[in-house]
């Protein structure tokens, strides 16, 4: 009988709710301190978007017209931009992440003289400027209320941007905020720890609570809707391995993540805005690692924030991925050489950077960026001879010849050089 309600009341909710852009964020809890936040970025149209760093000291504005919030971040982050016009994911260097995800539902206050104004643009990068916590953040929300301003969305004229945003931390804590019909609405503590679209939250949690007494191994939602993305996000997350292991907490994550995604090309003729997976991000909060899984490309890309400068000097700096993603990085970018992507160096033609070329004969030389990267006896015999290609990768490339001798290089012959395996060829 439970099992025929929570179908009958997913069938309901889901039908009332407006079709949308769909999205998901979920939050791994696992032992030690281990908390991760992965979410799925889903759009219906090819994507532009960018990693950039921003360092501490910058002076902000709301870009809101007069009464425009001001402020100047006190924290250094790396994000995740929207058409390189808006902050829509990211991690600050205190473990704050931020994920901004579509709502139908959302309506914005009027704007007024009293109350300070801001951007949506710059909604989710407010909070990683300026806070170190959910906490915090929700506290200084009712001290300095502020409306935040929406716009068209960028290359569909006409059609108002709604979103909503979720916060968590270091410590777990999490907090989603809505407009809902012109009010802020917070949700704040560690149990929300699942995001996706429509409906708005409280209903999403009527919705997981009907689920809650069906057993998940029998039936579970799988259609890709928002309500059904929420449940399965929901109970999955609580079902996968708990791991202080950063590699195991990792791939937990993005196996929940990736579950609730959409298939990469979808189109539902009665819902043409149930959109593909454009990229996915985990953030793992405890070591400050950032991430980044592209649906066109087979590898995924991490950077350790606190290798990152976040001084008032350092500047702002761009990773140019392409659009969807495109650009090929796989591996830890290492930090000095991460640096000068971000400022402007000219990737290789079809390729990683020269950040992983270099870094390649690193990690066979043993200089290990992770515990469980150890050079076995082959790979310390090829090391010598693969650190030389490394580095005539790197030279080549910086000679703007587009790769070794112009040709791609595959490196998946040393899979067992790197226990870490290997995702097909790593064009340099």
């Amino acid at each position: 009988m439970i099992r025929k309600l929570a179908f009958a009341f997913s069938v309901a909710l889901t039908a009332a709710a407006p079709v949308a852009e769909a999205c998901t964020r979920v939050i791994y809890h696992g032992p030690d301190g281990r908390n991760l936040t992965a979410r799925s970025m889903d759009w219906s149209l090819p994507m532009v978007s960018n990693l950039w760093v921003f360092p501490r000291g910058m002076a902000r504005s709301g870009e809101a017209g007069e009464g425009s919030l001001e402020w100047t971040s006190k924290y250094g982050s790396l994000i995740v931009s929207g058409y390189d016009i808006a902050t829509v994911d990211g991690m600050n260097e205190k473990g704050l992440v931020a994920n901004m995800l579509w709502l139908t539902s959302s309506v914005y206050p009027e704007p007024e003289d009293k109350t300070p104004q801001l951007s949506l643009s710059l909604w989710a990068q407010y909070f990683m400027d300026n806070y170190a916590s959910v906490a915090e953040a929700v506290a200084d929300m009712k001290t300095n209320p502020f409306n935040v301003v929406s716009a068209d969305v960028p290359m569909q004229p006409g059609r108002l941007t709604t979103v909503h945003l979720s916060l968590s931390d270091a410590s777990g804590d999490s907090a989603i905020l809505e407009w809902i019909d012109g009010e802020l609405q917070v949700h704040h503590g560690a149990e929300y720890n699942v995001m996706t679209n429509d409906p708005p939250y409280p209903d999403m949690l009527a919705l997981s609570s009907y689920w809650s007494g069906v057993n998940p191994r029998e039936m579970l939602p799988g259609t890709t809707r928002a309500a059904d993305r929420f449940v399965r996000a929901k109970t999955y997350i609580d079902m996968v391995v708990q791991s202080d292991d950063r590699r195991i907490a990792a791939a937990a994550a993005f196996s929940v993540i990736r579950n609730a995604s959409v298939p990469y090309g979808i189109s539902t003729e009665d819902a043409p805005n149930l959109s593909t997976t454009r990229w996915r991000t985990v953030a793992d909060q405890k070591d400050r690692i950032f991430y980044v899984e592209s649906a066109i490309s087979p590898n995924v890309f991490w950077i350790d924030l606190e290798k990152l400068d976040f001084s008032e000097a350092s500047g702002v700096r761009k990773l140019d991925l392409g659009e969807d993603m495109v650009n090929l990085h796989s591996g830890r970018s290492r930090p000095n050489l991460l640096s000068q992507s971000l400022s402007g160096s000219r990737p290789c033609r079809n390729s990683s950077t020269i950040t992983f070329s270099r870094a390649v004969g690193e990690w066979v030389l043993g200089a290990a960026p992770a515990p469980w990267l150890r050079p076995n006896a082959f790979a310390r015999i090829a090391a010598p001879w693969l650190a030389k290609v490394a580095e005539e990768l790197v030279l080549s490339c910086g000679q703007g010849q587009g790769g070794f001798l112009g040709h791609p290089v595959s490196l998946c012959f040393f899979m067992h050089a790197f226990p870490v395996g290997c995702a097909g060829k790593l064009l340099f």
